[in-house]
């Protein structure tokens, strides 16, 4: 006898793995951040806003980072290190995915505007392998927000479970 799941079911569960390793992902993004001070109060945070407007900022961003970014460098350096350790917590653990999501897709449109600019003599084409590290990211985002990412190996998956074993049901 061969077991074979229906393909909405096969769905949801690709969809919680790339949801885990993403999140994973953003564990190690994270943690090394926060658990270090070097990109948060040493000047990483800054190395890195310096080396996109030295040549990877899209010319729309490059007011932004110097003018508001750089000004208030630590704040956003500790913003940036909560945050990808939040999105890898919520993502891994099945909690609050569509905000995670969102944060996590305007977050990495915010990356990929600030550092995955070609130039302006650029073929059309090599805007999207530039931006390659940050818009497939953007793409998961952006699935996990239409899709039914938390409907296996969530939170929510396992209150309804367990609702669903007590008999009590819960909405």
């Amino acid at each position: 006898m061969t077991l074979t799941l229906d393909s909405s079911i096969r769905n949801a569960y690709a969809l919680a793995l790339l949801r885990i390793g993403v999140g994973i992902l953003f564990l190690i993004f994270g943690q090394y951040k926060v658990f270090s001070t070097t990109f948060t109060l040493h000047g990483g945070f800054q190395f890195w806003i310096n080396k996109f407007l030295e040549g990877g900022a899209y010319p729309f961003m490059a007011p932004i980072l110097r003018g508001f970014v750089l000004q208030h460098a630590t704040s956003i350096a500790f913003l940036v290190a909560y945050g990808e350790l939040a999105i890898g917590l919520a993502l891994v653990f099945g909690i609050m995915i569509r905000s995670a999501s969102f944060c996590g897709l305007i977050f990495m449109l915010t990356m990929l505007f600030s550092s995955d600019y070609p130039g302006a003599a650029a073929a059309f084409w090599q805007y999207f392998g530039a931006s390659l590290s940050h818009s497939v990211f953007a793409l998961c985002f952006a699935a996990f927000l239409i899709g039914r990412a938390d409907s296996v190996w969530s939170m929510k998956a396992l209150r309804q479970a367990h609702a669903g074993a007590s008999g009590v049901e819960n909405r």
